[in-house]
């Protein structure tokens, strides 16, 4: 036996594609609004992941959007917008599930094995995205899956450095941990092979 699935009309892509938009652009445009709040009220900053603290497990839900400058939120926010655009036209449920544990798992990470710091800003989510993507040709076994995994390779493979502790200053715990929690997803999540028809 087999089945056909109907092809989706231009204006249910249409209203896909809206929706994506509204969602990427309006998760990016809350890291916007937080990061304005955060110059008139620097406190909020304070709000990130303190490694195994009592205080610091807020820090798990909130430092994906705590910035510290505009420089930072600005190149989290065009990782967001490519990756997740590059996601969400795969599979709209991936880019939400993605996020999620890149953020909720890559916080826990930071928590239980981070330096003594503030850790905060939505990089964790961005290399949870990347690693998504970049596996994702590896567990599905698609050539489609496996062609974008390579091109993400190649063009974005050295983000990868940012996962090892070679700059100060720099979170790279929260890269490692959202980068494991995308690898994590994209094996997860990866689309079973089709029934073959008799």
């Amino acid at each position: 036996m087999s089945t056909t699935e109907k092809a989706p009309t231009w204006r249910e892509v249409k209203a896909d594609l809206r929706r994506y938009a509204r969602f990427l652009f309006g998760f990016v445009a809350l890291l916007w609004v937080v990061e304005v709040v955060s110059w008139l009220l620097p406190i909020v900053d304070a709000f990130g992941v303190h490694p195994r603290t009592t205080v610091g497990l807020l820090g798990i839900f909130f430092h994906p959007f705590l910035h510290v400058g505009v420089g930072h939120v600005l190149s989290n926010s065009i990782g967001l917008l490519v990756f997740g655009a590059m996601i969400v036209l795969r599979r709209e449920r991936d880019l939400y599930l993605t996020m999620l544990a890149s953020a909720l798992l890559g916080g826990l990470g930071i928590w239980l094995f981070g330096r003594s710091a503030n850790h905060i800003g939505a990089s964790g989510v961005v290399f949870g995205l990347f690693g998504y993507l970049l596996t994702v040709g590896f567990f599905e076994r698609k050539l489609g899956s496996i062609l974008l995994s390579l091109f993400v390779v190649f063009t974005w493979g050295s983000l990868l450095f940012g996962a090892l502790p070679t700059a100060a200053g720099v979170s790279w715990e929260g890269h490692l941990f959202g980068l494991l929690a995308g690898v994590g997803s994209a094996k997860l999540l990866a689309a079973p092979p089709k029934a073959q028809h008799d």
